[in-house]
């Protein structure tokens, strides 16, 4: 085996260390997160569950959960590589990524909300049936801005900030 094959398998099982620290280290958040949020709203796990797709659906748990593990990689990277550049545009490309998809789902449950008033007709019997679902879509559009913007501005400023260079070093 050559010494380029040696370098580059050695970096593959740096790379691949990080990857499962990493992602580790973003469930067992997650984990000790839903505990608490558990705890806090006084729900077991599955009707914490059942809240969270319905407030936020499973598409944008995924989507922000994977922008999210990305976006702490990056934070960590950031300051142990040599190609700082590199990571801290990752970074920034992510917390771009984070409150687009945020922006998004802001904008879909609205339509949806406003979707369902045009389906129904709306009768004195049926005013509080047709509020419940508007409020239903709109709580999904708000709570993707609540979570996701302040997200993106977090891992904006983490990475930017690991990125500057200390005087000590």
């Amino acid at each position: 085996m050559s010494s380029i094959e040696m370098k580059n398998v050695s970096l593959m099982f740096i790379f691949n260390q990080n990857i499962k620290s990493t992602l580790g280290l973003m469930i067992g958040f997650g984990v000790i997160l839903l505990a608490l949020v558990s705890f806090v709203m006084q729900m077991n796990l599955a009707d914490l569950l059942v809240w969270l797709e319905k407030i936020f659906s499973w598409s944008f748990i995924f989507c922000y959960s994977l922008l999210l593990v990305i976006g702490i990689y990056a934070g960590v990277k950031v300051k142990t590589v040599t190609n700082k550049e590199y990571w801290y545009e990752v970074g920034s490309q992510v917390s771009n990524g984070i409150a687009t998809l945020a922006l998004t789902f802001t904008l879909l449950g609205i339509s949806l909300g406003i979707g369902s008033l045009g389906q129904q007709s709306l009768t004195p019997n049926s005013v509080h049936l047709v509020i419940g679902e508007l409020t239903s879509h709109f709580s999904t559009a708000f709570m993707t801005t609540v979570i996701g913007l302040p997200t993106a501005n977090l891992i904006r400023a983490w990475v930017s900030l690991r990125a500057i260079p200390n005087e000590a070093d």
